[in-house]
């Protein structure tokens, strides 16, 4: 059974737990805003997730991790053997546009892994103003694919659009499978 490991990261209060919950259908930690300690791991198989006819499940496991940087020292752990990265800010908290360019720096850049296999999350929380028109991201990250994730109004648009990032993601894997494979015949 293919794997992929995708870390969830981001500021503080962005929503990364809710949206690991959301996208893994877990029932974990719904209620009030309890803070990540560290990392906490959610495991679970979507079906037909690789679109080959042969219909053979993949096991995703869902790093999300805390948005405190007193885990640093864990990142490079963390991010061992990882094939992608969702970055989830708040867009209605103007410190998160700064931050993400760390997280992205630390976790992207510095793996390396290629920008499609990073997703840019804007979680608006119930009662944002979701003022879509106005982000103005910073170079790199005005690069990335950027999904805005509102759970109240259009939370299948949110898990339809998790979904085709984690295809990309199981896509690239079986990609680079395939081309080791091949290096070890020729």
């Amino acid at each position: 059974m293919l794997k992929a490991k995708v870390l969830l990261v981001g500021p503080r209060e962005a929503g990364k737990s809710v949206l690991a919950n959301f996208v893994s259908e877990s029932i974990e930690g719904i209620g009030s805003y309890v803070p990540t300690q560290g990392v906490r791991i959610l495991e679970y198989e979507k079906p037909n997730l690789n679109g080959n006819s042969k219909g053979a499940a993949c096991r995703l496991e869902l790093w999300d991790c805390s948005g405190d940087q007193k885990f640093e020292t864990c990142w490079p752990a963390l991010m061992k053997d990882s094939h992608g990265v969702i970055i989830i800010f708040n867009p209605d908290m103007p410190s998160h546009l700064k931050e993400i360019e760390m997280w992205y720096s630390c976790f992207v850049q510095q793996q390396p892994l290629l920008d499609s296999q990073c997703l840019l999350v804007a979680h608006h929380k119930p009662g944002s103003t979701e003022d879509t028109e106005n982000l103005s991201l910073a170079h790199p990250l005005n690069k990335l694919k950027l999904v805005h994730s509102n759970l109240e109004e259009d939370p299948e648009d949110v898990r339809m659009e998790f979904m085709k990032y984690f295809r990309s993601i199981i896509n690239i894997i079986n990609e680079n499978r395939e081309k080791e494979e091949m290096s070890i015949i020729s």
